[in-house]
This record gives structure tokens, C-alpha cells and sequence, in this order.
């Protein structure tokens, strides 16, 4: 194959000119293509409105492609890499199978290698299947009825199934490929194979991590719902078995340990038990909303059907600390995410189509165990909760603190909304969010959106909606392992976000792969 860079189309383009375009640097006939594959696309709007689709495409030709590759002098062009991953089978397999305690998607993908290996792993997941969590969620956003053991933190899937379900990240590694073909087979829309920024959409994961869980089971891998491990068997520092909320004991000698960065109750119980761990730098603030129109215009310089609705990344770097957007949800929602009775807790989605009137994204301040009010390895997690009631305390209820910007930034309660409508389910409670968020948010919050204003217009606009408070972007502890991915306890392998290593679906698949790699490792 010839990978041929830097292909540039209007937006209004039929990917079937790839092939003529192909043709024309390669100095062939339309004929000599046989096969064109997408490997990377992306939107170039850096000359707004005149905007580009970018695309890298590999070509399967007649002939020899050395020689048409020489013939032709494209410098766009080269011979395509080849690179594959692939699962090592195990060759005698380990009567004592493996368990992975969480589902998704460090452990989801952990599972997924072991069971590829033949390893027949037991995965313990808290909460409930995808279909019966999607009931509870959806009941608790229209009553504010929470089940705090099947929420959007918790149960198949983990807390990304209820998101934009993005699946781009800064992490450079081989593995990558075989995740996002991971998703295809499951499901998943194909083009997540090549977009710059893919993403799935909460409607379509509902049904891809059915498909995992269903080809684990499948291998001979087993999931067991509604199962929470409350405790550790050990012997001579090593991990014997798993307590769990049944009061049974499973015997285990190799466990990865994917809870999530919500399991407040596990880090403890992992303190107590004498594992590894410190507190770690996270992030909180709030979400932010605006008309998506308001955003398109702004990053495109047009307003085209043949554009997908855009989005955006944006830093603001302060005396003090960092603020930057995360989980940007164009087209989306912002939504409910507790898991704690008596606690708010926002985040944001979209679904596949990202059609919402709205989009939003999270606006965060980067916080260091320097500024932790309360010490020790949880600390920041005492942090979060005590955030959370005050945000529930303001209104007795899951209604979320809200607030024009406008109003924020003079310190003053808003009474209602503006041009933006808020789509937070359950509801908004206006209000000063300075009663909910500490100063050194606050503070940080007011001047990093004026900044960001100015690489985003209208961004700072005084009619954006925040709602907070965005407590749960990633964890506030990690959990320590050596250099063969095990904590102090042997046999105890911690993965993926609530971990410490990870941050989003695809960095803590791959950090759920590479877990599994080890326990492989260890049992052959």
C-alpha cells in the first residue's frame, strides 16, 4: 500500500474523488487505483471560512508501487507502514482464572486480552448491565431518584458510556488501532477508525459494550454484575482472594484493579488494607453551555450542512493555576453524574447525531495536593464530596447550582436564564455558584474564561450558562505499582483511571491492555 498525506477537499466533497486525486499525484490512470482506505481525516479551518477536509488515505495500486511510487515523485507520498496487534495465546492456561474488578474500559479491555488468551477471566463489576443502568440513570435525570449502586459512574461501561463517547487522545500507542477496531466490531460507526476526533455518542456505547461483553462471555470469560469487592485476602504479602458484598470470598491471585475514579468506598477500603497510594493533581469547575451555532460560526467562520457540528479544546494558563475545557459535548447535554446520595454532580454528553441545540463542555481549574484542604492519600476525594453537598444542600434536591456568566463574574445570584436555555436533567437551581466552589476556583474560573474568549469568540458571552459543579474529571488518588504493573500487593494489578494512569476511554483501555499483558506475563 501507498499512504499519500495531506489531501485536501471542500466540504460539499464525494469521497469518491480520493481515488482521482490518488491518480493525479501518483501520475497514473484512474484505472491503476484498485482500493483506496481512509487511514486519518480532519477539518483544517485555520482559514476560516474558506475550510478544508484534510485527508491521509493509503492506496492499493497495479503494479509496482516502488516503481510508481518513484515515477510519480510525490513527496506527499511513501510506502504505508504495517503495524498489527495481536493477543499471544496462553499455552496452558492457569486453573485459578484471572479476575478483573471493574467494567469499563480499562477493564472492559483487560477482560477483553484475557479472554483472547484463553485466560477465562472473572470480571466483577458493581453496578448493573448496560440496558437495566440505562433505566436507572434515565429515571433518576427525570425524578431525581438516584440508585447508588447502578448510575452513570457505575456499571457496564463505566462512566464514559454516558458521555460524547470521544475516542481521540494525546496517547501515542501501537494499541490504538485494535481499540477503535474493537468498537467497529461492536458497533461502532467506521469512521472512528480515521477521524482525527472520533467519538461514538452515548446511544451507540449502550449497545457496543453489550457486544464486548457478549464476545468476553463468549471466549470464556464470565461478568458478574451487582458484585462489589468490600475487602482483600492476602498471605505473605501476596493476594490470596476477594471479599465480596455477598459475603462470599473468591479466590484470586492475579486481580486488575479498573474501579473507576468514582469508588470512593474501594479507596478506602484499599487505605485500610494497607495498599499504595497518594493523592494525585485533578481538576474542577464547572460546565459550560452556548448556542452550537455561536460555536460553529466561531471556529468555522460559516454555518455549512456539510460541516459536523464543531467543537473545541482551549487553555488558559493563570498565575495560580491551568484552566482549560474538557469533554467538549457539541450538540449535547449536560447531565446529572452522581453517584453519592445527598451530592450534585454534572457532566456533559452527546449522542451520535450531536443535533442539541447546545453544546457544552467542561471548564476546569487544575488543582495540586498543595491545595488540597484535608490531607492524606484521599483527600482531595473528601474535597469533592464536601463541593457536592454544598451544590445539594443549595436546593435541598439534584436540581444543579447555575449561573449566567455575566452574573459570575459580578457575584451576583441569577434568577433565570438568558438566550441560552440550560439542558441540565434533572433541572437548575440559579444561584451564586461562589456559595458552591471555593476561591481558588472561582478566581481562577473568572479570568481563564475571559481569556479563553479570546481564542473562542463569544466564549466569555455573558448569557453562557455555567453549571457546576464538574467535580469528576478524573481521579484524585493513585493507586502505586512498580515496574511490573503490580501495587505492594503482589498479585494486585491497579489500571485506568480511578487507578491514576489514565485519563478518558482510550488511554484507560490501553492502560487496561497493558495490565493484562502483565498478568499474561505472569502466568505463562
Amino acid at each position: 500500500m501507498i499512504r499519500i498525506r495531506d489531501i485536501t477537499l471542500p466540504p460539499q466533497h464525494n469521497v469518491a474523488q480520493l481515488s482521482f486525486e490518488a491518480a493525479q499525484l501518483l501520475r497514473v490512470s484512474n484505472s491503476t487505483i484498485r482500493k483506496v482506505k481512509i487511514v486519518r481525516r480532519s477539518i483544517d479551518a485555520r482559514k476560516k471560512p474558506d475550510v478544508k477536509y484534510n485527508y491521509t488515505i493509503d492506496v492499493q495500486v497495479s503494479g509496482n508501487e516502488e516503481k510508481i511510487l518513484r515515477n510519480s515523485r510525490c513527496k506527499k507520498a511513501s510506502i504505508a507502514p504495517w503495524t498489527s496487534y495481536k493477543v499471544k495465546p496462553l499455552k496452558n492456561p492457569d486453573a485459578k482464572r484471572p479476575v478483573v474488578v471493574g467494567f469499563g474500559p480499562a477493564g472492559m479491555f483487560a477482560a477483553l486480552v484475557l479472554a483472547m488468551a484463553g485466560a477465562r477471566p472473572i470480571v466483577l463489576e458493581r453496578g448493573e448491565d448496560a440496558e437495566s443502568r440505562h433505566e436507572k440513570v434515565q429515571r433518576f435525570w427525570q425524578t431525581g431518584e438516584l440508585d447508588v449502586r447502578s448510575n452513570v459512574q457505575f456499571g457496564e461501561g463505566g462512566a464514559g458510556t454516558f458521555s460524547d463517547g470521544k475516542l481521540n487522545t494525546g496517547v501515542n500507542n501501537p494499541r490504538i488501532p485494535w481499540v477503535l477496531e474493537q468498537f467497529v466490531l461492536a458497533g461502532a460507526n467506521e469512521e472512528i477508525l480515521y477521524d482525527a476526533k472520533p467519538h461514538v455518542g452515548t446511544d451507540v456505547l449502550l449497545h457496543v459494550v453489550q457486544h464486548i461483553r457478549n464476545k468476553i462471555v463468549s471466549l470464556g470469560g464470565e461478568v458478574r454484575f451487582n458484585t462489589q469487592v468490600m475487602g482483600l485476602k492476602t498471605k505473605d504479602g501476596r493476594l490470596t482472594g476477594l471479599e465480596l458484598n455477598d459475603g462470599s470470598t473468591l479466590d484470586c491471585t492475579h486481580c486488575i484493579l479498573a474501579i473507576g475514579h468514582s469508588a470512593r468506598d474501594t479507596f478506602r477500603m484499599l487505605e485500610q488494607s494497607g495498599i499504595g497510594m497518594e493523592p494525585k493533581a485533578f481538576s474542577m469547575g464547572v460546565r459550560i453551555e452556548h448556542p452550537q451555532s455561536m460555536v460553529d460560526m466561531a471556529q468555522y467562520g460559516q454555518l455549512s450542512p456539510h460541516l459536523p457540528p464543531a467543537d473545541y479544546k482551549l487553555v488558559s494558563h493563570q498565575e495560580e493555576a491551568t484552566v482549560y475545557t474538557f469533554c467538549m459535548s457539541p450538540g449535547g447535554y449536560v447531565v446529572a453524574a452522581a453517584s453519592d446520595e445527598g451530592g450534585v454532580v454534572t457532566n456533559g454528553m452527546s449522542f451520535s447525531d450531536r443535533a442539541g441545540e447546545n453544546a457544552n463542555a467542561a471548564v476546569l481549574v487544575t488543582l495540586q495536593p498543595k491545595d488540597f484542604p484535608y490531607p492524606g492519600p484521599l483527600g482531595g476525594a473528601v474535597w469533592q464530596r464536601e463541593i457536592e453537598e454544598k451544590a445539594f444542600k443549595l436546593s435541598g434536591s439534584y436540581l444543579a447550582p447555575a449561573q449566567r456568566f455575566g452574573d459570575f463574574l459580578e457575584g451576583k445570584a441569577s434568577t433565570g436564564e438568558g438566550s441560552v436555555r440550560p439542558t441540565y436533567l434533572p433541572g437548575v437551581h440559579w444561584c451564586d455558584l461562589h456559595e458552591v466552589l471555593p476561591p481558588i476556583i472561582t478566581d481562577n474560573l473568572k479570568k481563564g474564561i475571559v481569556d479563553l474568549d479570546k481564542r473562542l469568540k463569544g466564549f466569555a458571552s455573558p448569557d453562557a450558562v455555567l453549571t457546576g459543579p464538574e467535580t469528576r474529571s478524573s481521579s484524585p488518588v493513585r493507586i502505586l505499582r512498580d515496574e511490573n504493573g503490580q501495587a505492594r500487593l503482589s498479585g494486585l494489578y491497579p489500571a485506568g483511571e480511578g487507578a491514576g494512569y489514565a485519563g478518558g476511554i482510550m488511554s484507560a483501555a490501553v492502560d487496561g491492555m497493558e495490565a493484562a499483558e502483565a498478568v499474561l506475563k505472569s502466568m505463562m
